[in-house]
Protein backbone atom coordinates (compact mmCIF):
# COMPACT_ATOMS: atom_id res chain seq x y z
CA UNK A 1 0.00 0.00 0.00
CA UNK A 2 2.34 3.28 -1.68
CA UNK A 3 -0.62 5.72 -1.16
CA UNK A 4 -1.23 6.12 2.49
CA UNK A 5 -2.67 10.14 1.43
CA UNK A 6 -6.24 9.97 2.60
CA UNK A 7 -6.42 6.73 3.25
CA UNK A 8 -8.18 5.67 7.08
CA UNK A 9 -5.96 4.00 9.67
CA UNK A 10 -7.35 1.76 12.54
CA UNK A 11 -4.82 1.40 14.84
CA UNK A 12 -5.27 -0.17 18.36
CA UNK A 13 -3.23 0.76 21.62
CA UNK A 14 -2.94 3.71 20.20
CA UNK A 15 -3.21 6.41 22.82
CA UNK A 16 0.41 5.71 24.16
CA UNK A 17 3.98 3.84 23.58
CA UNK A 18 4.53 2.11 20.17
CA UNK A 19 1.13 2.68 18.88
CA UNK A 20 1.13 6.44 19.26
CA UNK A 21 4.30 6.53 17.35
CA UNK A 22 2.73 4.52 14.80
CA UNK A 23 -0.43 6.39 14.91
CA UNK A 24 1.66 9.81 14.86
CA UNK A 25 3.39 8.57 11.47
CA UNK A 26 0.05 7.70 10.23
CA UNK A 27 -1.14 11.25 10.92
CA UNK A 28 2.68 12.85 9.22
CA UNK A 29 1.81 10.79 6.12
CA UNK A 30 -1.40 12.20 5.73
CA UNK A 31 -3.83 9.36 6.96
CA UNK A 32 -6.98 9.85 8.82
CA UNK A 33 -6.13 7.62 11.96
CA UNK A 34 -8.56 6.38 14.53
CA UNK A 35 -7.04 5.92 17.56
CA UNK A 36 -8.54 2.79 19.71
CA UNK A 37 -7.80 2.32 22.96
CA UNK A 38 -9.05 0.56 26.38
CA UNK A 39 -8.39 3.88 28.31
CA UNK A 40 -10.44 6.80 27.65
CA UNK A 41 -8.24 9.27 29.47
CA UNK A 42 -5.28 8.42 27.57
CA UNK A 43 -6.81 9.13 24.04
CA UNK A 44 -8.30 12.66 25.52
CA UNK A 45 -4.49 13.40 26.53
CA UNK A 46 -3.15 12.81 22.83
CA UNK A 47 -6.29 14.10 20.75
CA UNK A 48 -4.97 17.40 21.08
CA UNK A 49 -1.48 16.84 19.73
CA UNK A 50 -3.53 15.54 16.25
CA UNK A 51 -5.68 18.28 16.53
CA UNK A 52 -3.04 20.95 17.03
CA UNK A 53 -0.90 19.76 13.68
CA UNK A 54 -4.08 19.49 11.22
CA UNK A 55 -4.34 15.79 11.35
CA UNK A 56 -8.29 14.06 10.82
CA UNK A 57 -8.07 12.11 14.07
CA UNK A 58 -10.77 10.52 15.90
CA UNK A 59 -10.50 8.12 19.18
CA UNK A 60 -12.83 5.45 20.30
CA UNK A 61 -12.54 3.75 23.78
CA UNK A 62 -12.41 0.16 22.86
CA UNK A 63 -11.43 -3.42 24.76
CA UNK A 64 -9.82 -5.33 22.14
CA UNK A 65 -11.45 -8.47 23.89
CA UNK A 66 -15.35 -7.80 23.44
CA UNK A 67 -16.00 -8.48 20.12
CA UNK A 68 -19.43 -6.73 20.13
CA UNK A 69 -17.45 -3.69 21.03
CA UNK A 70 -15.71 -4.44 18.46
CA UNK A 71 -17.76 -4.07 15.83
CA UNK A 72 -19.53 -1.20 17.17
CA UNK A 73 -16.01 0.57 16.88
CA UNK A 74 -15.30 -0.65 13.44
CA UNK A 75 -18.90 0.76 12.64
CA UNK A 76 -17.81 3.80 14.26
CA UNK A 77 -14.79 4.42 12.15
CA UNK A 78 -16.44 3.94 9.32
CA UNK A 79 -19.64 6.43 10.12
CA UNK A 80 -16.83 8.98 10.92
CA UNK A 81 -14.17 8.43 8.16
CA UNK A 82 -15.25 6.04 5.93
CA UNK A 83 -13.84 2.71 4.47
CA UNK A 84 -11.15 1.46 6.52
CA UNK A 85 -7.71 0.78 4.72
CA UNK A 86 -5.19 0.07 7.28
CA UNK A 87 -5.59 -1.74 10.93
CA UNK A 88 -2.93 -1.85 12.75
CA UNK A 89 -3.36 -4.69 15.50
CA UNK A 90 -0.83 -3.51 18.07
CA UNK A 91 -2.77 -3.24 21.94
CA UNK A 92 -0.80 -5.89 23.58
CA UNK A 93 -0.21 -6.53 27.55
CA UNK A 94 2.59 -8.04 29.80
CA UNK A 95 2.09 -10.31 32.80
CA UNK A 96 4.62 -10.72 35.88
CA UNK A 97 8.35 -12.87 35.06
CA UNK A 98 8.70 -15.47 36.39
CA UNK A 99 8.89 -19.43 35.46
CA UNK A 100 6.03 -20.96 33.41
CA UNK A 101 5.06 -23.13 36.31
CA UNK A 102 4.82 -20.27 38.81
CA UNK A 103 2.23 -18.56 36.21
CA UNK A 104 -1.11 -18.50 37.18
CA UNK A 105 -4.51 -19.04 35.26
CA UNK A 106 -5.49 -15.07 35.79
CA UNK A 107 -1.98 -14.17 33.61
CA UNK A 108 -2.48 -17.04 30.94
CA UNK A 109 -6.01 -15.99 30.61
CA UNK A 110 -5.12 -12.15 30.59
CA UNK A 111 -2.37 -12.51 27.78
CA UNK A 112 -3.48 -14.77 25.55
CA UNK A 113 -7.20 -12.41 25.24
CA UNK A 114 -5.33 -9.43 24.95
CA UNK A 115 -2.22 -10.54 22.70
CA UNK A 116 -3.97 -13.56 20.71
CA UNK A 117 -7.41 -13.30 20.72
CA UNK A 118 -7.68 -9.32 20.51
CA UNK A 119 -5.64 -9.26 17.32
CA UNK A 120 -8.01 -12.24 15.75
CA UNK A 121 -10.90 -9.79 16.81
CA UNK A 122 -9.29 -7.21 14.81
CA UNK A 123 -8.84 -9.18 11.64
CA UNK A 124 -12.34 -11.24 11.72
CA UNK A 125 -13.87 -7.94 12.52
CA UNK A 126 -12.06 -5.37 9.72
CA UNK A 127 -10.58 -7.47 7.60
CA UNK A 128 -13.41 -8.87 5.83
CA UNK A 129 -14.50 -4.73 5.27
CA UNK A 130 -11.25 -4.28 3.51
CA UNK A 131 -12.03 -6.74 1.30
CA UNK A 132 -15.30 -5.83 0.53
CA UNK A 133 -14.67 -2.13 -1.01
CA UNK A 134 -11.31 -3.90 -2.56
CA UNK A 135 -9.17 -0.80 -2.27
CA UNK A 136 -5.56 -0.90 -1.66
CA UNK A 137 -5.27 -2.29 2.22
CA UNK A 138 -2.85 -3.87 4.94
CA UNK A 139 -2.88 -5.43 7.96
CA UNK A 140 0.26 -5.18 10.97
CA UNK A 141 -0.20 -6.66 13.81
CA UNK A 142 2.50 -6.06 16.54
CA UNK A 143 4.73 -8.69 18.14
CA UNK A 144 8.15 -8.86 19.20
CA UNK A 145 11.55 -10.03 18.78
CA UNK A 146 10.79 -12.15 21.89
CA UNK A 147 8.51 -14.01 19.62
CA UNK A 148 11.78 -15.44 17.67
CA UNK A 149 13.89 -15.31 20.32
CA UNK A 150 12.60 -16.23 23.52
CA UNK A 151 13.62 -14.54 27.20
CA UNK A 152 13.97 -16.10 30.79
CA UNK A 153 10.89 -16.15 33.00
CA UNK A 154 8.90 -14.90 29.85
CA UNK A 155 7.61 -17.93 28.85
CA UNK A 156 3.64 -16.58 28.44
CA UNK A 157 4.94 -13.26 26.61
CA UNK A 158 7.24 -15.15 24.05
CA UNK A 159 3.93 -17.63 23.64
CA UNK A 160 1.86 -14.70 22.65
CA UNK A 161 4.28 -12.97 20.28
CA UNK A 162 5.44 -16.10 18.36
CA UNK A 163 1.62 -16.94 17.67
CA UNK A 164 1.76 -13.54 16.26
CA UNK A 165 4.51 -13.93 13.92
CA UNK A 166 2.78 -17.69 12.31
CA UNK A 167 -0.70 -16.00 12.45
CA UNK A 168 0.56 -12.77 10.34
CA UNK A 169 2.86 -15.37 8.00
CA UNK A 170 -0.49 -17.71 7.17
CA UNK A 171 -2.47 -14.45 6.80
CA UNK A 172 -0.05 -12.63 3.77
CA UNK A 173 -0.07 -16.20 2.36
CA UNK A 174 -3.60 -16.50 2.33
CA UNK A 175 -4.55 -12.80 0.85
CA UNK A 176 -1.73 -13.15 -1.77
CA UNK A 177 -3.62 -11.97 -5.04
CA UNK A 178 -6.03 -9.45 -2.90
CA UNK A 179 -5.38 -5.68 -2.94
CA UNK A 180 -4.20 -6.33 0.90
CA UNK A 181 -1.13 -7.42 2.39
CA UNK A 182 -0.21 -8.54 5.71
CA UNK A 183 2.70 -7.48 7.70
CA UNK A 184 4.47 -9.13 11.41
CA UNK A 185 6.01 -5.87 13.77
CA UNK A 186 8.68 -7.86 15.57
CA UNK A 187 10.26 -4.64 17.72
CA UNK A 188 13.08 -4.59 19.79
CA UNK A 189 13.75 -2.20 22.95
CA UNK A 190 11.44 0.92 22.28
CA UNK A 191 10.46 3.05 24.50
CA UNK A 192 6.96 3.08 25.88
CA UNK A 193 4.89 2.20 28.69
CA UNK A 194 3.86 -1.42 28.50
CA UNK A 195 4.67 -2.46 32.09
CA UNK A 196 2.22 0.64 33.94
CA UNK A 197 -0.45 0.26 31.11
CA UNK A 198 -0.91 -3.46 31.37
CA UNK A 199 -1.69 -3.13 35.50
CA UNK A 200 -3.69 -0.21 34.53
CA UNK A 201 -5.88 -2.20 32.36
CA UNK A 202 -5.72 -5.90 33.83
CA UNK A 203 -9.68 -6.58 34.80
CA UNK A 204 -9.97 -7.19 38.45
CA UNK A 205 -11.45 -10.52 37.88
CA UNK A 206 -8.14 -11.58 36.47
CA UNK A 207 -5.90 -10.25 38.95
CA UNK A 208 -3.52 -12.11 40.90
CA UNK A 209 -3.55 -11.90 44.70
CA UNK A 210 0.42 -11.25 44.94
CA UNK A 211 3.04 -10.75 42.13
CA UNK A 212 6.29 -11.50 42.43
CA UNK A 213 9.11 -9.02 43.81
CA UNK A 214 12.04 -8.92 41.92
CA UNK A 215 15.32 -9.78 44.12
CA UNK A 216 17.08 -6.98 45.05
CA UNK A 217 21.00 -6.37 43.52
CA UNK A 218 23.82 -7.60 46.29
CA UNK A 219 24.89 -4.65 48.29
CA UNK A 220 28.36 -5.29 46.76
CA UNK A 221 27.57 -5.51 43.46
CA UNK A 222 27.85 -2.52 40.97
CA UNK A 223 25.27 -1.81 38.37
CA UNK A 224 26.64 -0.62 35.32
CA UNK A 225 25.61 2.55 34.11
CA UNK A 226 23.73 3.26 30.87
CA UNK A 227 22.22 6.21 28.97
CA UNK A 228 18.98 4.20 28.05
CA UNK A 229 17.77 7.18 25.62
CA UNK A 230 20.75 6.02 23.57
CA UNK A 231 19.52 2.26 23.35
CA UNK A 232 16.36 2.74 23.01
CA UNK A 233 14.45 3.49 19.76
CA UNK A 234 11.84 5.88 20.21
CA UNK A 235 8.31 5.48 19.61
CA UNK A 236 8.32 7.71 16.63
CA UNK A 237 10.80 5.75 14.66
CA UNK A 238 9.30 2.84 15.45
CA UNK A 239 6.01 4.26 14.10
CA UNK A 240 8.07 5.65 10.60
CA UNK A 241 9.24 1.89 10.25
CA UNK A 242 5.96 0.58 10.34
CA UNK A 243 5.19 2.25 7.76
CA UNK A 244 7.98 2.17 5.72
CA UNK A 245 7.03 -1.66 6.04
CA UNK A 246 3.64 -1.40 4.81
CA UNK A 247 4.96 0.83 1.62
CA UNK A 248 7.57 -2.07 1.04
CA UNK A 249 4.95 -4.66 1.57
CA UNK A 250 6.99 -6.64 4.19
CA UNK A 251 6.43 -9.64 5.85
CA UNK A 252 8.71 -8.98 8.55
CA UNK A 253 9.02 -5.27 10.43
CA UNK A 254 11.75 -5.26 12.35
CA UNK A 255 13.84 -2.56 14.27
CA UNK A 256 17.33 -3.87 15.41
CA UNK A 257 19.74 -5.39 13.96
CA UNK A 258 21.50 -6.33 16.79
CA UNK A 259 19.04 -9.48 16.85
CA UNK A 260 20.29 -10.63 13.94
CA UNK A 261 23.35 -12.99 15.01
CA UNK A 262 21.47 -14.53 17.89
CA UNK A 263 18.98 -15.21 15.76
CA UNK A 264 21.14 -16.85 13.33
CA UNK A 265 22.20 -19.22 15.99
CA UNK A 266 18.84 -19.88 16.85
CA UNK A 267 18.13 -20.95 12.96
CA UNK A 268 20.97 -23.27 12.49
CA UNK A 269 20.17 -24.60 16.11
CA UNK A 270 16.76 -25.56 14.04
CA UNK A 271 18.61 -26.54 11.23
CA UNK A 272 21.04 -28.82 13.32
CA UNK A 273 17.87 -30.85 14.56
CA UNK A 274 17.04 -32.06 11.26
CA UNK A 275 17.70 -36.25 11.17
CA UNK A 276 21.03 -37.10 8.71
CA UNK A 277 19.15 -39.03 6.69
CA UNK A 278 18.98 -39.31 2.81
CA UNK A 279 15.98 -36.94 1.53
CA UNK A 280 12.74 -38.35 -0.62
CA UNK A 281 12.04 -36.77 -3.22
CA UNK A 282 8.37 -38.25 -3.82
CA UNK A 283 7.77 -36.98 -0.56
CA UNK A 284 9.01 -33.44 -1.51
CA UNK A 285 6.83 -33.52 -4.02
CA UNK A 286 3.80 -34.98 -2.06
CA UNK A 287 4.19 -32.71 0.47
CA UNK A 288 5.22 -29.49 -0.61
CA UNK A 289 2.77 -27.23 0.62
CA UNK A 290 3.94 -28.14 4.18
CA UNK A 291 7.60 -28.10 3.12
CA UNK A 292 8.06 -23.98 2.18
CA UNK A 293 5.56 -21.10 1.31
CA UNK A 294 6.29 -19.08 -1.16
CA UNK A 295 5.11 -15.90 1.09
CA UNK A 296 8.85 -16.43 2.35
CA UNK A 297 10.73 -15.49 -1.16
CA UNK A 298 8.86 -12.08 -1.00
CA UNK A 299 10.98 -10.52 1.68
CA UNK A 300 13.60 -8.07 0.97
CA UNK A 301 16.15 -6.18 2.55
CA UNK A 302 15.28 -2.77 3.57
CA UNK A 303 18.32 0.16 4.02
CA UNK A 304 18.85 2.58 6.67
CA UNK A 305 15.50 4.67 7.84
CA UNK A 306 15.16 8.04 6.26
CA UNK A 307 13.75 10.51 8.55
CA UNK A 308 13.00 14.11 7.36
Amino acid sequence: MKNLEGRVAFITGAASGIGLGIAKACGKAGMKVIIADVRQQAIDEVLPYFQEKGWPVHGIQLDVTDREAYAKAADEAESVFGKIHLLVNNAGVEVPARPLWESTFEDCDFIVGVNIQGILNGIITILPRMLKHGEEGHVVSTASESGLSVVHNCALYCMTKAAVIALMETLASDLQGTNVGASVFCPGPIVGNLRATSKEVRPQHLQNDSDPVPPAPAADQEMPEFDFSKLLMSAEEAGERVLRGVRRQDLYILTHTEFKEGLRKKFDAILRAFPDQPINDDFIKLFSFLITNPIYETQTTPGPLKTE
